[in-house]
């Protein structure tokens, strides 16, 4: 039997488990941020596009170029930072950042 929401945004939900937890933290966090920043720099294409009101394929290659640019950059940084976030708990054994 399917389960339909009725209320709130719908969600996907991508399991990748890569064997390691440093590493499935690392690319869930690449993956979640970067689909962020591309959708983001898509709407914000499509925006100007429509206030420019005119339309054109190199339009559309311009904002796909750029949602990668934007996807790949967020998500190298969101990346890097769970990553060296997991890499000093792991080294302090704690997970709070005083005391």
């Amino acid at each position: 039997m399917a389960w339909v929401r009725v209320s709130g945004p719908p969600r996907v939900e991508v399991a990748v488990d890569m064997g390691n937890p440093f590493l499935n933290l690392t690319v869930d966090a690449f993956l979640r941020i970067g689909t962020i920043a591309a959708t983001r720099a898509g709407a914000e294409d499509t925006y100007h596009i429509i206030q420019k009101r005119n339309i054109s394929s190199h339009d559309f290659e311009k904002t796909l170029k750029k949602m990668c640019k934007e996807g790949v950059y967020w998500g190298t940084v969101a990346g890097l930072y769970v990553g060296t976030e997991y890499g000093v708990e792991r080294i302090r054994g704690t997970r709070d950042w005083f005391k």
